[in-house]
């Protein structure tokens, strides 16, 4: 039996039940009891998806709840039983039957629930409820103060899987490209559901043509494991030749694999980018997770086709604005070679309480966790715009401050072989690896001649500048300087960022 089953069709209802009791009393339609209004719908599945360009009215911003039976029949002795979201919006409450089992606060991330203690010995059918609310709060992230829409759904792909008894839980590598030889090296680090009792790991290298260029085998008596294997000449992954190796792991029933690629990369101080020992100029745009007519329930044959566009125009690089994005899109990513900058969504509006700031943290270590194998990012953002107050009556720079120095720590901690980078707040900009100011000149206001004053004064303040954000308002029909004579009109030296010098 396959060990993961896609769970694609629900019956969906948009707006509040009562309690729990009027999801689960009937399913029959036209039936007494079942008031509520519900339709059939495939996941993914946004439930703004219009409404969040409708100029006429505001986007619905509140619960909605999915429901769908499902049968569990676990094909492995004493096997464990997951439901895998792969992103939904925005806190997911859960329930069994009657019984709630799990809430999920954070849109954008993945998460694994282990419904295995609350499965009852001899029976196979159970009703899976699912509410999803993307209702406005000022202690969750990200505030809605930020320009981009809070969508609400199942978005992304839910499974139901069933794992043996013992299972590879986590695969990290960590993969090292030596220019001067074009020799490499991998760290591997496993995690085990559980300590086994002398449990022989399979371990199979592969590469770009997935041939097996290693094997060897590893007993292991503990949770966790670690090796380093060296090779004496490896092909690098770069945007003009992505080449991606393949590791895989057996334990038992259980496969776990992945894929890598060995590069470098460097910036240097007060100077330019180097990928592989060679300079290599950073071209490239933004994305957002979503699409006309799907919000943020997007396809993969949408994602795929967004991507290779992408790489078509010529980018090298991409920032993923601003929030942990499908696997998907990074998956495309180390395929088409495009480097990445993938950010958590703490987004305007200032800091909120502990919860807040748990939330934040929790959300930096799910997605370096879930993305550290992909070659293609090489910087993880810990914000944007955090200069931006009006979420709380407090606004603290030296808190803020304080807490940019706890992410950019943990990011490190957990991942010290790629960067730290914000976008647009200069009182934290010595805090991580590398900034981005706000330099829209000739876009909010200004003149787009500034640009070049603008950016020298920016990267002679810190030592690894990359400027992400950019543009300059225009218009349709002109198509050199001279006939437009209006542009010697517009008023400068009143700073290039999005706020007037008051606001800032």
């Amino acid at each position: 039996m396959d060990s993961r089953i896609k769970l694609d069709s629900f019956e969906f209802h948009k707006g509040n039940i009562g309690g729990i009791w009027e999801a689960l009393r009937t399913y029959e339609k036209g039936s007494p009891e079942d008031s509520l209004t519900w339709e059939n719908i495939t996941i993914p599945h946004c439930y703004n998806s219009f409404d969040s360009v409708d100029p006429d009215i505001p986007y619905y911003q509140g619960p909605t709840w999915y429901r769908k039976k499902i049968k569990i029949n676990n094909p492995y002795k004493n096997g464990n039983t997951f439901i895998f979201f792969e992103g939904a919006g925005q806190i997911i409450d859960i329930y069994l039957d009657k019984k709630h089992i799990h809430k999920h606060i954070g849109g954008y991330d993945e998460w694994k629930l282990d419904i295995n203690p609350y499965l009852i010995e001899g029976k196979h059918n159970y009703n899976l409820i699912i509410k999803c609310d993307n209702s406005r709060n000022l202690n969750t992230i990200p505030s809605d103060l930020s320009d981009f829409t809070i969508y609400g759904g199942i978005y992304r792909n839910i499974y139901l899987i069933y794992e043996p008894e013992l299972f590879l839980k986590n695969l990290y590598l960590t993969p090292k490209y030596f220019e001067n030889n074009k020799s490499g090296e991998l760290q591997i680090k496993g995690e085990l559901n559980k300590p086994p009792q002398n449990c022989k790991l399979k371990i199979s290298i592969k590469d770009k043509n997935e041939q097996q260029i290693k094997e060897l085998n590893l007993l292991v008596n503990k949770k966790t494991f670690k090796l380093i294997l060296n090779f004496d000449k490896v092909d690098s992954w770069s945007p003009d030749i992505p080449t991606l190796y393949s590791c895989e792991i057996k334990a038992n029933n259980s496969t776990f694999s992945d894929t890598f690629g060995f590069r470098s990369f460097l910036f240097e101080k007060k100077g330019a980018f180097y990928l592989n020992g060679e300079r290599l100029l950073l071209k490239g745009t933004h994305r957002h997770e979503d699409h006309a007519g799907m919000g943020a329930a997007q396809s993969i044959k949408s994602i795929t086709k967004e991507m290779n566009l992408m790489k078509e125009m010529g980018a090298n690089f991409i920032r993923l604005g601003h929030y942990q994005q499908s696997r998907e899109v990074l998956n495309l990513c180390d395929k088409l070679g495009i480097l990445v900058w993938e950010e958590i969504p703490w987004c305007r509006g200032g800091l909120g309480n502990s919860d807040y700031k748990d939330m934040g943290k929790r959300m930096l270590n799910n997605m370096i966790n879930q993305h550290y194998n992909h070659p293609s990012i090489i910087i993880w953002g810990l914000g944007n715009e955090n200069d931006w107050p009006g979420d709380f009556e407090k606004f603290d720079k030296e808190e803020i401050k304080q807490y940019m120095k706890e992410l950019n720590n943990l990011s490190h901690k957990l991942d010290n072989n790629r960067k730290t980078a914000i976008r647009r707040c200069d009182f934290c900009k010595d805090i991580v690896d590398v900034y981005s100011p706000s330099i829209w000149a000739g876009w909010y206001r200004g003149h787009y001649k500034e640009y070049k004053d603008a950016t020298i004064k920016h990267i002679n303040t810190v030592n690894h500048f990359l400027h992400v954000e950019w543009g300059a308002d225009s218009h349709m029909n002109r198509f050199s300087e001279n006939p437009y004579s209006e542009l010697n009109n517009l008023k400068t030296g009143r700073g290039t960022d999005e706020r007037s010098n008051e606001a800032a």
